[in-house]
């Protein structure tokens, strides 16, 4: 009995952490679906809008791998459970927000509340499935979660916009916040690192500013001038902090982030392909949300339910990846990822104000069934031949690496867009955003080309070579 007993709580104890990537997951959806209304209601620019979503990616980016340090120091349990609060109450303050610039700032506080939920909760699942075979199973299950966030999110998104407006978008994450913070407190025991890493305030000083001054540079660049002082101070910011970075991060005993890593092959090329498979996946959906509802004239939950082929391929195709990857190695999930990405990007740059609904459809399951193989083989690359006891971070910044992908992914298709826009949104749009959809061909030939290089025998040997004193 006591036995049964403990399984069920193991499982609650899972439940309870797919909670809040469920939450964290939906709430990025949910959001792309509802810029245009953020923009008929709060007057937002295409700028604005951009930095609604990357105020957040961003921010997340930047905390992630300190998160995780705080919490193996101060307890998981409760930095998961401060990790709830503070993004419930940045949800809350959301949905009031009067002004688009201060909706930007209360989406940066949900991101530090995100930053404490989603790599704890992992850290949590880890130590509670203590049998491989059980964890490997909890982690699946954790996968899963990510592709259903994706395909409920635009359905969900659309009806709350159409039926009570965006801002209830943001609401609804208040009770499942605070419902997961009390069954936190009831049932998932607190647990620490025997040998915490230590903080490192240097080192996430630098990813900000590193991070800060490059997303800023692209998205304000043209706006205030690509070669103004203030855009050419940005970029020159990015690249003394990256090699300040990498200078300061050598001399540590427990960096922040692992300069050694790099010298694996499929660490580097995880990295890489992570930026680029989620830059494609967060500036699709930026533009696809302007272009069915701005462009096409179709309701929120229209448009959700016309993307939902796209999230439904996603969820389907990412457990088949998992596995592949599990029984053949990342290689052929990778080249099959870059291969539909590349194919989507293709298909989406013949887009017209009439493009049939069935070619809509063609072009957003080919790109589901690419990122849908995308994400367990970067996870699998990140980690393989890494000492067992730095798997964890090496995780840590391939997570860190799609949320980068997800900020540039934004800026980039907000940038190309504003430049090349002639006339109203309305109008210009197709011909303005078909340079993006190229973007995408190349983002997917970057992961077709990285997949073939990090995943032969020169690649494993890179990595085998870190196991080595």
């Amino acid at each position: 009995m006591d036995e049964e007993l403990s399984r069920r709580r193991r499982l609650l104890v899972l439940a309870i952490c797919c909670c809040s990537l469920f939450v964290v997951g939906l709430d990025t959806t949910i959001v792309n679906l509802a810029l245009p209304a953020i923009r008929a209601e709060l007057g937002a620019s295409v700028t604005e809008l951009q930095w609604t979503i990357d105020a957040y990616t961003l921010v997340l980016a930047s905390l992630l791998m300190v998160a995780g340090s705080t919490a193996d120091r101060v307890g998981r349990r409760r930095t998961f459970q401060a990790g709830l609060v503070v993004f419930g109450i940045g949800s809350l303050l959301c949905g009031f927000a009067p002004t688009v610039e201060l909706l930007i700032v209360f989406r940066m506080l949900q991101a530090i509340g995100g930053s404490m939920m989603n790599p704890v909760a992992m850290s949590i699942i880890t130590n509670t499935f203590t049998d491989p075979r059980e964890r490997a199973q909890a982690i699946g299950v954790w996968g899963g979660v990510v592709g259903l966030s994706l395909a409920v999110g635009p359905v969900v998104g659309g009806a709350l916009v159409d039926s009570v407006g965006w801002r209830f978008i943001f609401w609804i994450n208040v009770p499942v916040t605070l419902l997961a913070v009390v069954l936190a407190a009831l049932f998932v025991p607190e647990s620490r690192s025997l040998v915490p890493r230590r903080i490192d305030p240097v080192g996430q000083v630098l990813v900000v500013l590193l991070l800060g001054g490059l997303v800023y540079g692209i998205i304000e660049g043209r706006e205030a001038g690509w070669t103004s002082p203030l855009i050419l101070a940005c970029f020159g910011l990015t690249v003394v902090a990256l090699v300040t970075l990498v200078l300061y991060e050598q001399r540590r005993e427990q960096p922040l982030l692992e300069p050694r890593f790099f010298r694996s092959a499929p660490f580097s090329g995880a990295t890489l392909i992570a930026v680029a498979g989620f830059a494609a996946l967060s500036g699709f959906l930026f533009l696809n949300s302007l272009y069915l509802q701005s462009v096409r004239g179709y309701s929120a939950l229209h448009a959700g339910l016309l993307t939902l082929p796209m999230a439904a391929m996603a969820a389907v195709f990412a457990p088949i990846s998992g596995w592949l990857v599990g029984h053949r190695g990342p290689r052929l999930p990778l080249v099959v990822a870059g291969t539909m990405l590349g194919a989507s990007g293709l298909i989406l740059s013949r887009l017209t104000g009439s493009t049939t609904v069935v070619e809509l459809a063609v072009g957003y399951l080919v790109f589901g069934i690419g990122f849908g193989m995308l994400n367990a083989p970067i996870t699998n690359a990140a980690v393989s031949g890494m000492p067992r006891a730095q798997a964890g971070v090496a995780a840590a910044v391939a997570s860190t690496s799609r949320q980068v992908g997800a900020s540039l992914g934004v800026a980039i298709a907000g940038t190309v867009l504003s430049a090349r826009l002639v006339g109203p949104l309305e109008s210009g749009f197709v011909s303005a955003a078909r340079l993006y959809w190229y973007l995408i061909v190349g983002c997917g030939l970057l992961v077709l080309t990285l997949g073939l290089i990090t995943t032969g025998a020169w690649a494993r040997r890179t990595a085998e070579a870190l196991r080595l004193p």
